[in-house]
């Protein structure tokens, strides 16, 4: 490949790292690096996180590359960390060319400071303990109704809302023999349960 039609595809390279870092911005950089130069390899870094520059020399990555056309053309989601001690996941993606050989890399660092933040949080919100007595917040009976719902489907293999029409008939009558039926809004707990309206489990009943 000429060295024009490889500043060419370095060119393209760049275009997709610039799309690629106002796509995920403001977390993740986009690196570009020119393999031939390992010197200075660096040719542009979009949203800059790391606080390197343009002229900067290649990584242990890049030099890999250089060394062995064999090397991965593509190592992802590896863990890394800026010079600050951000942690960082990283994505490294080799181009080669015509000969095969490496002459570029694509590099994304995604900042995980945020997230781990993030998880952190969530971690602590969703977090529970126990009360010193079972509270109950919703009508008496309605969960004992979606329980024996779920029981029945799951004995012919279904799923409540995926009832046949008769099934959810031979349903009502469990429900009636077990007196499940007498419990305060048993039929609009059976309706939203089954996905159906209540005019079809008053349906279901009178057959």
């Amino acid at each position: 490949m000429s060295n024009t039609n490889e500043n060419t595809l370095l060119a393209q390279i760049d275009t997709i790292a610039k799309g690629l870092s106002e796509t995920f911005a403001p977390f993740c950089e986009v690196v570009v690096h020119d393999l031939k130069n390992p010197d200075h390899s660096i040719l542009s870094i979009h949203n800059n996180l790391s606080g390197r520059q343009v002229g900067e020399p290649t990584t242990e990555l890049g030099l890999a590359r250089i060394e062995s056309a064999d090397f991965p053309s593509i190592v992802a989601n590896y863990t890394n960390q800026f010079s600050d001690g951000r942690p960082v996941k990283s994505t490294s993606i080799g181009i080669k060319n015509n000969s095969g050989e490496y002459v570029a890399a694509l590099c994304l660092n995604i900042d995980m400071t945020l997230f781990r933040g993030m998880q952190s949080m969530l971690s602590q919100f969703i977090e529970v303990g126990n009360s010193p007595i079972k509270e109950h917040i919703e009508p008496n009976g309605s969960e004992a109704i979606r329980h024996r719902i779920d029981q029945y489907a799951a004995t012919l293999a279904a799923t409540p809302r995926t009832l046949k029409a008769e099934e959810r008939k031979n349903l009502i009558e469990v429900l009636r023999s077990e007196g499940l039926l007498d419990v305060k809004k048993s039929m609009e707990t059976v309706a939203q349960h089954l996905g159906v309206s209540r005019a079809s489990v008053y349906l279901y009943a009178k057959k």
